[in-house]
């Protein structure tokens, strides 16, 4: 059973305040946050335009089927419109991306309901959108296919392979002597839904070509967005221009969680296109919420079997994993999203004989993209509840099962790479377990649901326990290849601007860089500002996806902050100098050369950074990981049954914490988002379309869902490749909750588990039936 460790042990291993930092580890006032909280801030639907034309897309309310024709019937002045067809386009109609499988408009074969088969644009809002009701597509339709099951059996070929991606991982078998071995064997199968990103603000786009003569002169788009450089190279090829000939400006943006990074690519070009065919008015394309759920990305449903092999005394011995996902119409960041997924499957135990593979197949259904997590909560979903299956079946408590099993310092991962991180999971688990009570919380709650049997109550209560790990930065050499930059200027004030691609979409990036260059710079925060991603001015620091902001990024601020700082001695800056004598030196400077300080710093990897071998899938797959405990506690009620988070505990380790109520709100957030993926988000899907595509009826956590959160950071010893020591935080947090509450579920329920989610009512219902006869 649980020992509790020496209180002297939990003090040493718990973050406390640096008295050495200044500005970090402090909350600071977000440099955003009053224009946004006062209404100031420009989002894309309130930047002002002249002289433009709303564009609308015209979309395929068939799954699969050739398109024949597109006419546009009697009762609109169509004369006054712009239309642009597949046949217009003046370069490559290919979205950049991964592969070039998917075209900016379709030419012949539909692939999925809303693919986008025309673009209209008008100056009358209002009468474009009853232009849409005055379009007759003219399609062949063809059998069509929709779960990963018909697309392993071929029942229709899609493109030259349904299967799109196959990776593996470990083993390349598990052979009968290492099965012979095991005492005991556990197989399970766990499927997840897809899930909607439902950030605040819609899509939207303003695109505007400028031309030379009849020649295209610039590519202009304004957006909200989280990758405003993968918007170039999509643009360059659609009109066959170089990339000085785009420029993106990233907007204030709602939200993103992954569905702003590759599809903004989309709207980009149908909005310059409209606007190239229109001879360079200005286009605005703001989706509505309907048509928001109906045509963007959603998170990649998966099918996972996990087959694992115990010894007597509860350890793994053997684990085989099957992960599939349906990547939908087309394949977008489908090999990433699978890639991940694969690299967090075997959760964060160890185990000598593992073998995993991870397929994609494609589908008739909306193309699946990026969401918070990039396919490691379906992973994570998979392994964590089946922990929690074998402990019912073993007999064992789950958080024993778990310490039996947790990673350790100098351990290999089935990649090879070895655990050289001094990590303490047990240490993570037993400040869990002491913050929840765990063992006197499950005791008491098998009282309690024994008691409510016995009296005829309608109540069950149930506790859930999920650890996992998350990888920080994209894997491997993926950093190194993408070869990312950060710029600052100084000013003869002594205003610093931190010049970076990295979006701000409410995470906290803004505060985070302004705290670093602070803390460096030794000047105050009021002095410091990060400049809105302009492609035409700052240099391409990667996407703001993978956790790799604060890790990746922030540390390029700090060490351009530096590079700033060597540049100012050279004219004078001691090293024991006050904020004014940083003006002062930033003065000489610009007396002395008559120009902006302007200093650029590459990503460098850490020098004995393991090699990655993309091929073989073997090294170093992340240079850091963070980690998480969540226990979380639900009652199900089986008059109407439904299940509720009450309780909800999280103790987090992520390096060091730069900014507490940012990595709070991360924490909080992430937690809050998986709650919905595992009891409440249904994407319904009816020939791969959303059906449920509005508020009314895509449920999602309230507040009045949420339980209040119990949030500790603690740190392990950690080599400085972050800022300050810190990690990436912002996927963590989403990975395993969803398990945790399932888990929880089926404790209410007498270990009858549910193993596919969202967990519905009418899910919890066919259980209590099976459980109790209600």
């Amino acid at each position: 059973m649980h020992i509790p460790r020496k209180e002297e042990e939990i003090v040493k291993r718990t973050i406390s305040r640096n008295d050495d930092f200044r500005v970090l580890q402090h909350n600071i006032k977000r440099p955003e946050g009053i224009d946004k909280v006062t209404g100031k801030a420009i989002y894309i639907d309130d930047l002002q335009t002249e002289n433009h034309l709303y564009g609308k897309t015209i979309r395929s309310t068939v799954a699969h089927g050739i398109l024949k024709n597109i006419h546009f019937k009697d009762g609109i002045p169509w004369d006054e419109f712009v239309i642009v067809t597949a046949k217009d386009i003046p370069g490559k109609n290919v979205v950049t991306l991964i592969e070039d499988d998917q075209p900016y408009l379709c030419e012949r074969e539909i692939m999925h309901k809303a693919e986008p088969l025309a673009l209209i644009a008008h100056e009358d809002k209002h009468l474009v959108e009853k232009a849409l009701n005055y379009v007759e597509v003219e399609v062949e339709e063809l059998p069509a296919i929709f779960s990963i099951e018909d697309s392993q059996q071929n029942k229709v070929t899609l493109q030259q392979s349904n299967l799109t991606n196959e990776f593996h991982v470990g083993l390349k078998e598990i052979s009968e002597d290492v099965w012979t071995e095991c005492d005991q064997i556990i197989e399970g199968t766990y499927e997840t839904g897809a899930q909607e990103q439902l950030y605040i603000e819609t899509q939207g786009i303003i695109g505007q070509v400028d031309f030379d003569g009849d020649a295209i002169k610039k590519v202009s788009v304004w957006g909200s967005m989280q990758c405003p450089f993968y918007i170039v190279k999509a643009l360059m090829p659609l009109f066959d221009v170089e990339e000085t000939q785009v420029r993106v400006v990233q907007t204030e943006t709602g939200g993103g969680f992954g569905g702003k990074e590759e599809y903004p690519n989309i709207l980009s070009g149908h909005a310059a296109l409209l606007s190239w065919k229109a001879g360079g008015r200005p286009v605005r394309m703001i989706y509505d919420r309907q048509e928001d759920l109906w045509a963007t990305t959603k998170r990649h449903p998966s099918k996972i079997t996990i087959k694992t092999g115990f010894k007597s005394d509860g350890t793994l011995h053997a684990m085989d994993i099957d992960l599939n996902l349906n990547a939908g119409g087309y394949i977008t960041l489908t090999p990433l999203v699978l890639s991940r997924a694969l690299l967090h499957c075997w959760g964060p135990y160890r185990c000598a004989n593992t073998s995993a593979n991870a397929r994609a197949w494609l589908t008739n259904s909306i193309p699946f993209g990026a969401f918070r997590g990039f396919g490691t909560p379906q992973a994570v979903f998979a392994m964590e509840l089946h922990i929690n299956k074998c402990a019912a079946e073993l007999n064992i408590d789950p958080a024993e099962l778990r310490r039996k099993n947790l990673l350790q310092y100098g351990d290999t991962m089935p990649t090879g790479q070895v655990m050289d991180e001094k990590i303490d999971l047990d240490f993570l688990l037993d400040r869990s377990l002491e913050k929840s009570d765990y063992v006197n919380r499950r005791q008491q709650i098998e009282q309690f649901n024994q008691s409510q049997k016995s009296s005829g109550g309608l109540k069950r209560r149930g506790i859930g326990l999920c650890m996992n790990f998350h990888g920080g930065t994209f894997a491997g050499s993926g950093e190194t290849h993408m070869n990312s930059h950060v710029a600052m200027t100084l000013d003869a004030k002594g205003h610093v601007d931190i010049l970076a691609g990295q979006v701000e979409y409410g995470q906290g990036t803004i505060t985070t860089f302004v705290q670093i260059a602070s803390e460096v710079l030794g000047i105050p925060v009021e002095w410091i500002s990060k400049h809105q991603p302009d492609t035409d001015v700052v240099p391409d620091s990667g996407p703001t996806v993978a956790s790799r902001t604060t890790i990746v990024v922030g540390k390029m601020v700090e060490r351009c902050s530096q590079a700033l700082l060597k540049k100012l001695s050279e004219v004078g800056l001691n090293k024991d100098y006050t904020a004014n004598e940083f003006q002062q030196a930033a003065q000489a400077y610009h007396n002395k050369h008559n120009e902006l300080l302007y200093v650029k710093v590459k990503f460098e990897a850490p020098p004995d950074q393991l090699e990655w071998n993309e091929e073989t899938y073997e090294g170093a797959a992340y240079a850091a990981y963070t980690w998480k405990c969540d226990i979380l506690e639900v009652e199900v009620d089986l008059v109407d049954y439904s299940a509720k988070c009450d309780k909800f505990i999280s103790v987090v380790e992520c390096g060091r914490v730069l900014n507490p109520i940012i990595a709070a709100g991360q924490i909080e957030g992430g937690n809050a988002q998986a709650l919905g993926f595992g009891l409440y988000e249904d994407t319904v899907l009816q020939e791969g379309g959303m059906a449920n595509n509005q508020y009314t009826n895509y449920i999602i956590p309230t507040t009045a869902d949420i339980p209040e959160m119990d949030i500790e950071f603690i740190e392990f010893p950690y080599l400085d490749y972050g800022p300050y020591a810190a990690k990436g935080i912002g996927e963590l947090p989403i990975d395993a909750p969803a398990a945790a509450v399932a888990a929880a579920v089926a404790h209410a329920m007498g270990n009858h588990f549910i193993c596919d989610i969202p967990i519905l009512p009418e899910k919890i219902m066919v259980v209590a039936e099976q459980a109790e006869g209600i």
